[in-house]
């Protein structure tokens, strides 16, 4: 029995590579990313270890707010007298203060701040920089004099000896300095993992960074001979206080490669995700394929019935087969994974600026998982097909008619019933109430639903394949090529479920963020009353300086003008975000704010005023008090003074201008304005345009240029998500070829047949690709229904989130409906040709 099963195997091999190949990518994606993220993990664990190789004891302050986020402003820092005090503990050899703090920004030869999104910008001085290589020059030695890394040297398109403009959180106006030194790393690193660095002289680091002279954000301790890094630890920890928080090198290389894991984990969690989305579909071609191969084998396996073969050997011939197909799926897949794994993670080095990687090495996770998911799914495919080979009765070998329609009543009862099990999940986990397993609830109910759909999917496969067929039945080969797509509606239906998935979900995304785009446009439209807003659209956190809100305001054509400064905080020992507007009157007047309890167009001293939902959430009333803890200075105590009305726009604590003082920038980081009646708002544009020459961290834009330039960001996330997931449409459009392969092999007598009484060539293929095109509309069609059913379910959901209207993605729905139809031309054109080629007296005579 297994020589025959592996004869048949190599008898059909054309047969099985796509679907093996259907497996091969979802296991090259499942692999690839173990091999990527154990890659980095080593790279950014090597990197910090040199970074802090020099490093044997490291002092900290303790900042009042644990920051959250990429922060990297400097919330605290270290006297000159607690240094001193270090130096004296029994072990120092020597005790060095640093400056090293986040904002430090180049304006570069274009005029613009050079970098924007991604790696963190640094100002340090130079004295700490021991791991720098010098490239040009040398380092700063008078105070407007600045060296910066090799990268910002390049993105910047600045030399030694030019003057270049930088931006610090206290250097709110572009400040000219001299290049002096240009530096890179050890290894041929230009930066630090795409960090850029901006060195200035200590005394110069101290105001420009700290705006703290004689003051240091660390202390490098260097240990005397014979003393270890832990003892050493200890006895600055006891020597410095509670204030103070005390590392050796090894556990801040520890802790950074960490933080980098947890990342790289979170990173690695998605690009499986999308591999399971996947090997999901491939489990439907898979499917497909021993189905149609089980059907074609009727006759043979009813013969090794006949001729004593057991039910248990036929089961054990199917998933034979399906074993082969897995492991030489897994191995090539791997081997895939371990190149795209290498590429990703240099294309990941190239991005963050030069990262050395480590060796490319194979974790086993990634070789367990390729050979686990492997063979795993191909089995799982062929459970079902080969329980039915089982089943076939050593009669039906005298049977001319091989394959026959089975009821479609089981399927409909599992289906349903899946469906009806997949939404209830699904809307339990929307509802937020299944805890800490939302998430899973969440993807179970989806995972249930596609399959419930995938079962009734044959239920309707015949009428609609039959509509939508209509299209092209203007001709005999259109009419045979719609007939030929409902012939087999669970052939049919399987095919086009796997096309469903991957449209699916990226309908049903599109539908959340469309549905997210109208109900912010609609929010912003009818509560926000303002015409220009200006802001950093670097999203870096820059501020400006307040006389630049002085400034728009004397303008004679606006009408109002409120600048907002944000900061984080705790709250009544919450952590949160606080803001504090320059004139609380404009600011209710042009966010329609109203008030529900006290008053709430002014936030004097001592006074704080908070949205309706926060008080009750916070269980706060008028006139209570509110402590709020910034990040410098002593816990302000306030008193609630007003409680405004929900708002889809404004929310939060509102708290006095004054304690902008103890913020980390005492500057706004935005500025709204209201055009006075009949006054053209593109003129005020232009004027403030010139107010904000000198200031190229900050634009001016009306309240649809904003609107866009945030809503490019969520467009730029979902344009990746549809890169990933055209993976699974690359394995659907695989088994509409498949498909149309098996039947047309499956129909060569009938192919002869229809040669014979004149059917041409063209029109054979013609009536092939009407096929595939009817099927894969089908599926578009299925994956759009189900998709929108998705999003609308979302979107209900979250409706007390603000997402308060649907809308539907019209032009994706329409490409997806366009691109579908590409893909059924495509998947036609190697099956058409072998239709068309079929030798008619031969295919007359195939048994």
């Amino acid at each position: 029995m297994l020589r025959a099963t592996l004869r048949s195997l190599l008898s059909r091999k054309l047969r099985l590579i796509l679907s093996g190949l259907a497996v091969v990518l979802g296991v090259m994606f499942v692999s690839g990313a173990f091999v990527l993220t154990d890659t980095l993990q080593r790279s950014f664990h090597q990197l910090f270890t040199g970074i802090y190789s020099g490093t044997d004891v490291q002092v900290s302050a303790v900042s009042r707010i644990t920051a959250t986020g990429d922060d990297e402003r400097v919330t605290a820092t270290i006297p000159a007298s607690v240094v001193d005090a270090i130096k004296a503990v029994d072990g120092v050899s020597a005790a060095t203060g640093e400056v090293g703090a986040g904002g430090a920004q180049v304006v570069g030869s274009t005029g613009k701040i050079v970098g924007s999104f991604g790696p963190p910008q640094f100002g340090v001085d130079w004295p700490s920089m021991t791991s720098a290589q010098l490239r040009e020059g040398r380092g700063p030695s008078a105070d407007n004099e600045i060296a910066i890394n090799a990268a910002l040297a390049h993105d910047a398109g600045v030399q030694v000896g030019q003057q270049v403009k930088v931006l610090t959180p206290v250097l709110r106006e572009p400040t000219d300095f001299t290049l002096v030194g240009v530096f890179g790393f050890e290894g041929g690193r230009d930066s630090y993992s795409g960090a850029s660095m901006v060195a200035f002289t200590l005394p110069e680091a101290q105001r420009v960074m700290l705006n703290a002279p004689g003051e240091f954000s660390t202390v490098d301790v260097k240990a005397a001979p014979g003393v270890s890094d832990d003892t050493l630890r200890d006895r600055v920890a006891a020597a410095v206080g509670e204030g103070y928080t005390v590392k050796t090198g090894q556990q801040l290389t520890d802790e950074s490669t960490d933080t980098f894991r947890t990342a790289l984990s979170f990173f690695n969690n998605i690009l499986i995700g999308f591999a399971a989305v996947a090997l999901f579909v491939a489990v439907f071609l898979v499917l497909n394929t021993f189905s149609i191969i089980v059907a074609q084998r009727t006759a043979e396996l009813a013969l090794m019935r006949a001729l004593g073969a057991r039910r248990r050997q036929v089961i054990g011939s199917v998933l034979t087969e399906s074993v082969v197909i897995g492991l030489v799926s897994a191995v090539l897949g791997l081997g895939l994974g371990v190149g795209v794994g290498a590429l990703l993670a240099h294309l990941f080095g190239s991005y963050v600026g030069g990262l050395t990687l480590a060796g490319i090495g194979v974790p086993a996770a990634a070789v367990v998982s390729a050979f686990v998911v492997g063979v795993g799914v191909t089995m799982v495919a062929a459970l079902l097909p080969a329980f039915r080979a089982a089943r076939i009765a050593p009669v039906a070998a005298m049977r001319e008619s091989q394959t026959q329609d089975r009821p479609l009543t089981r399927l409909a009862v599992s289906g349903g019933a899946l469906l009806a099990v997949g939404a209830a999940l699904l809307a339990l986990g929307l509802s937020g109430t299944a805890g800490g397993n939302t998430l899973l609830t969440i993807l179970g109910g989806i995972l249930l639903a596609f399959i419930g759909v995938a079962l009734l999917t044959p239920l309707i496969a015949r009428p609609v394949a039959g509509l939508i067929g209509r299209l092209f039945a203007w001709s005999v080969p259109g009419k045979l090529g719609r007939l030929n797509s409902g012939r087999n509606p669970r052939r049919t239906a399987i095919t086009a479920a796997a096309l469903m998935i991957g449209i699916a979900l990226v309908t049903g995304i599109y539908t959340i963020e469309e549905s997210a785009k109208k109900a912010v446009t609609k929010a912003v439209d009818t509560q926000a009353q303002l015409d220009l807003l200006v802001y950093d659209p670097s999203n870096q956190g820059a501020t400006f300086d307040p006389s630049i809100v002085e400034q728009i305001a004397a303008l004679p054509g606006v009408a109002a003008s409120s600048a907002a400064y944000e900061d984080e905080a705790v709250v009544n020992g919450e952590h949160t975000f606080v803001v504090a507007v320059s004139d609380a009157a404009a600011a209710v007047s042009m966010f329609s704010l109203t008030p529900q309890a006290g008053r709430i167009d002014s936030v004097n001293d001592g006074q704080v005023i908070v949205d309706a939902q926060t008080a009750a959430d916070d269980n706060l009333h008028l006139g209570d008090p509110v402590t709020v803890q910034l990040v410098k200075g002593d816990p302000l105590r306030l008193t609630l003074s007003g409680i405004y009305a929900k708002s889809d726009v404004v929310d939060g604590y509102l708290i006095p201008p004054s304690a902008t003082a103890n913020f980390h920038t005492n500057a706004p980081d935005l500025d709204f304005i209201r055009v006075r009646d009949g006054v053209s708002v593109d003129t005020v544009k232009s004027q403030i345009d010139a107010i904000l020459a000198n200031t190229p961290q900050a634009t001016v834009v009306d309240r649809q240029e904003y609107l866009d330039a945030n809503f490019a960001q969520v467009n730029q996330v979902l344009q990746m998500i549809q890169i990933l997931l055209a993976l699974a449409m690359i394995i659907a459009v695989l088994g509409v070829v498949n498909t149309l392969a098996l039947s047309v092999l499956e129909r060569t007598r009938e192919l002869g047949l229809l040669r014979a009484v004149g059917l041409g060539k063209w029109q054979t293929v013609r009536m092939v690709t009407v096929e595939a095109v009817v099927i894969s509309l089908f599926g578009a069609v299925l994956g759009l229904g189900v998709g929108v059913g998705l999003g609308a379910a979302v979107v209900r959901a979250l409706r007390d989130q603000g997402i308060t209207e649907f809308a539907l993605p019209w032009s994706q729905m329409i490409t997806y409906l366009v691109l579908a139809g590409l893909v059924g031309v495509v998947a036609a054109v190697a099956p058409a040709i072998r239709a068309a080629s079929v030798n008619v007296l031969r295919a007359i005579a195939y048994e």
